[in-house]
C-alpha cells in the first residue's frame, strides 16, 4: 500500500499532539524536516546536514545488553532538534511517538533501548519506500542546554536494480540448473514493482527461447520476523512472479511456485549483507 507524502504529513500533524506554548526558535539556515518524518511540535532545528555518508545503527541487543550496531552507507540526513522550553516531552514519549509514526507508514522497529537514569534511550527503524531501503535512528539527549534536544538520523540506501537478461539466465540454468534473482519488494509485500515486472519479462523471454524448459519459482526470505509469516510471504512473492509470467503468455503447466521462507539461507543472517543475499527468488530447472 502506497501512502502519499501529504497523508504522512497530516498523520504526523495529528499524531504529535500540539500543546500551547511559546513560539519555537528559528531553524538554522538551509535546514528542513525530512519528508518521511516531521518534528515534534514547536521544536526547532539546531544542527543539520545532508550528504552521502556512513552511520552506525543499533540493530539488536548484543552481549551484556550493549547494542549491536551495523554500518550503513547512503544519503544521510542528520538533524538535531531542540524543544520549545514549554513543550518538552519525556524521552520515552518521544520514542513511542516516533515508533507509532513509523509503523503507520509500514516501517519496522528493529531496536529500542528504553530511557533510564542518565540515558535518554534510543530506537532504530527500517522501512522500504520508492525503491529505497531507509534506516532511521532517534536518540533523545537529556543533557542539552538551554533545553533538551533529540537527534534524528535518516539514511537512504538505493536498492540495486538487477534485471538479468534472458540469455544470461538461460546460460546459468544450463550451467548449474538454477539462477538466483534479486527482485525488490516492499517490506512485507508481494506486489511486483517496476524492476520485478522487468525481470518477469526476461523470464518470459527465457521460456520462449527454451520451449521445453520447466521451472520452479522459489521464494526465499531472511530470518527477520516470524518464520511462519516469512514462509507465507515467500509463497506469495513466488506466486506473484508466476502470475506475471503466465500473463505474458507462458503455459502455467511449465511453472511451479514454492515458498521456502527463511529455511534455505545462502548468506549469513547475522549481517545486513547476508540477509540481503537471502532475500531472493530462484528459478530452478525441473
Amino acid at each position: 500500500m502506497k501512502i502519499s507524502l501529504g497523508k504522512i504529513i497530516r498523520f504526523m500533524a495529528v499524531f504529535f499532539l500540539c500543546q500551547c506554548g511559546f513560539a519555537a526558535a528559528e531553524d538554522v539556515a538551509g535546514s528542513k524536516d525530512h519528508p518521511l518524518l516531521q518534528r515534534y511540535p514547536q521544536a526547532s532545528i539546531g544542527d543539520y546536514s545532508q550528504q552521502f555518508n556512513a552511520a552506525e545503527f543499533a540493530v539488536a541487543k548484543g552481549a551484556g545488553g550493549a547494542p549491536k550496531r551495523e554500518r550503513k552507507e547512503g544519503k544521510l540526513t542528520a538533524i538535531r532538534y531542540f524543544y520549545d522550553a514549554n513543550n518538552q516531552p519525556s524521552p520515552l514519549q518521544l520514542i513511542r511517538n516516533y515508533q507509532n509514526a513509523i509503523k503507520a507508514i509500514n516501517g519496522q522497529v528493529v531496536y529500542e533501548r528504553l530511557p533510564r537514569e542518565n540515558d535518554g534511550g534510543e530506537t532504530t527503524f527500517k522501512l522500504a519506500t520508492e525503491g529505497k531501503e531507509v534506516w532511521v535512528q532517534v536518540t533523545p539527549d537529556i543533557f542539552s542546554a538551554p533545553t533538551q534536544s533529540y537527534t534524528l538520523n535518516i539514511i537512504e540506501i538505493e536498492k540495486m536494480q538487477q534485471v538479468v537478461s534472458a540469455n544470461a539466465m538461460l546460460d546459468e540454468i544450463n550451467k548449474s540448473g538454477m539462477v538466483a534473482l534479486y527482485i525488490n519488494f516492499d517490506t512485507g509485500k508481494s506486489e511486483l514493482k517496476d524492476d520485478g515486472k522487468a525481470t518477469a519479462k526476461e523470464i518470459i523471454a527465457l521460456l520462449k527461447l527454451s520451449p521445453q524448459l520447466k521451472i520452479e519459482i522459489g521464494g526465499h526470505t531472511d530470518n527477520v520476523g516470524n518464520a511462519a509469516s516469512n514462509k507465507t510471504l515467500s509463497q506469495s512473492r513466488a506466486q506473484a512472479v508466476l502470475a506475471a509470467i503466465v500473463a505474458g503468455g507462458i503455459n502455467a503447466n511449465r511453472l511451479t511456485a514454492v515458498g521456502y521462507g527463511q529455511e534455505v539461507p545462502i548468506g549469513d543472517n547475522r549481517s545486513e549483507a547476508g540477509r540481503a543475499k537471502n532475500r531472493r527468488v530462484e528459478l530452478v530447472k525441473k
